[in-house]
């Protein structure tokens, strides 16, 4: 789950936003300016389309719950707020945040031709309260499933429903806990039986790229160095870095107002420091960087239907690097 952030084209000088190396102005602009720059996807590729949804789960009552469970109303942003956490929150964050990367993990496994996403979401949900938490998305500004399941040109949000995976698919699954009265967030994309090499590479591809951005969060630094790693990389490799969402401060908020963007923002100018926790989570495809919504009002896919990926992980800012929270034992 992610904060919107603005999504500015490239200066008439700088790199094309589509990795040719050439600048804006001689290569998509004019496209840009037209709205003809979205190739067509590859021949044969299928479209994501959606299927049925079923009813919203329950959380048991003893289960802590967050504001958004009975109405779907989130009051939680507190943009003035500190985003440096205390001692006692970072404990709390190490145990969701290693309880998100278990469940993931798990979920990951499930992942196979004729699994359908909304299976997934049944073992998300009930893996969650079996470690006492609460999946964080459900009914989070009334989404209604608790994971979020984007399959091949979904970037993110995607509902889990009825369709089947199939042989070739990719998949990322996002999943967040809210655990002891703070949130855990991580997200991995997975292959689905035999996938094409172009499509196993922007997986590869966009797991470097989350590493690349790990690498430089430093404290003093701003956090736009860590898009501008993000992005470079990217770009170097011929894909695009998705601009519309981002990364975000978390703890006892589920977003708050610190925002992580994967591009290099020049508004980015937040000094990042120890005992900061946020998330990065760069969405990389093989196109544009540009998305089209949904009419469920979540799910957000690729403008030119081409395949994406993102993996996600929460740091805790450290003396002189960060810490991965979200790992598995």
């Amino acid at each position: 789950m992610n904060q919107v952030t603005t999504s500015p084209r490239p200066g008439a000088n700088e790199p094309c936003w589509c990795g040719s190396g050439q600048k804006y102005k001689k290569c998509h602009r004019d496209k840009d300016e037209t709205g003809a720059s979205a190739a067509p996807p590859p021949a044969g590729a299928r479209r994501v389309r959606p299927g049925h949804v079923t009813p919203m789960r329950k959380v048991p009552s003893h289960i802590k719950l967050p504001e958004w469970h009975a109405n779907g109303r989130v009051t939680e942003l507190g943009w003035d707020e500190p985003e440096v956490r205390t001692a006692d929150e970072i404990v709390r964050m190490r145990k969701a945040c290693r309880a998100a990367a278990v469940i993931l993990q798990k979920a990951g496994a499930l992942v196979r031709p004729g699994v359908t996403t909304d299976e997934i979401d049944v073992f998300v949900h009930e893996e969650t309260v079996r470690q006492g938490g609460y999946p964080s998305p459900l009914n989070y500004r009334g989404y209604p499933k608790s994971v979020c399941t984007s399959v091949n040109e979904v970037i993110c949000h995607g509902i889990p429903d009825d369709r089947a995976l199939e042989d070739g698919d990719i998949i990322n699954i996002d999943v967040t806990i809210f655990l002891e009265g703070v949130h855990g967030d991580t997200s991995a994309t997975f292959l689905v039986g035999n996938v094409d090499e172009e499509s196993q590479r922007l997986v590869r591809v966009t797991h470097e790229c989350l590493m690349k951005g790990i690498e430089v969060v430093k404290p003093g630094k701003q956090v736009r160095e860590i898009g501008r790693a993000i992005e470079h990389h990217a770009r170097r490799n011929g894909m695009g870095t998705v601009r519309a969402f981002c990364g975000h401060g978390i703890g006892p908020r589920f977003h708050s107002g610190l925002q992580i963007p994967h591009f290099d923002d020049p508004e980015a100018r937040t000094i990042i420091q120890p005992g900061m926790t946020f998330t990065v989570e760069p969405m990389i495809t093989l196109g544009t960087w540009r998305h089209k919504e949904w009419d469920d009002g979540w799910t957000a896919v690729t403008a030119d239907h081409r395949r994406t990926a993102q993996f996600e992980h929460t740091l805790l800012v450290t003396g002189d690097g960060s810490e991965i929270l979200t790992l598995p034992d």
